[in-house]
C-alpha cells in the first residue's frame, strides 16, 4: 500500500506558483491545477484565446520550436502545450485558441465561435 500524499507534499509547485504570482501579476489569469498524481508540476491553462498563451510563453522563455500543436473539436480548436522548469517545479503551460476558417469555407477570416 502507498503512502498517502499530504498537502506538505504539494509545496513545490504551490511555491512555483506564489514565484510566479510576484513576478508576472500583469500577465492574464490562468487557470491552475496542482495534482498529487504529479506532485511537482503546476498547469497554467489559458482558455480565453492564443495571445494569452503567447504572453506567458514568452515571459517564462520558453522557445517557440518547443511548444506542441493538436487539433481538438474535430479541428475547430488548437491546443498548445509547452512545458519549462521554473523554481524547482515542473510547469506545463497550455492554451487553447479557435482555429481560423479558410477562405471560402465559411467567411472571409473570420474565426469560429467557442
Amino acid at each position: 500500500m502507498s503512502e498517502t500524499l499530504t498537502l506538505d507534499g504539494l509545496t513545490v509547485p504551490m511555491r512555483a506558483l506564489r514565484l510566479l504570482a510576484t513576478d508576472f501579476g500583469s500577465l492574464p489569469a490562468p487557470h491552475l491545477h496542482v495534482s498529487p498524481v504529479y506532485p511537482d508540476r503546476l498547469t497554467l491553462s489559458l482558455h480565453e484565446g492564443l495571445p494569452d498563451f503567447e504572453a506567458w510563453r514568452d515571459a517564462l522563455g520558453i522557445a517557440p520550436e518547443t511548444v506542441t500543436c493538436r487539433a481538438q473539436a474535430n479541428g475547430v480548436r488548437q491546443v498548445l502545450c509547452a512545458f519549462v522548469s521554473y523554481e524547482g517545479a515542473e510547469l506545463e503551460l497550455v492554451g487553447y485558441g479557435d482555429v481560423p476558417i479558410p477562405a471560402g469555407e465559411g467567411g472571409s477570416d473570420a474565426v469560429l465561435a467557442s
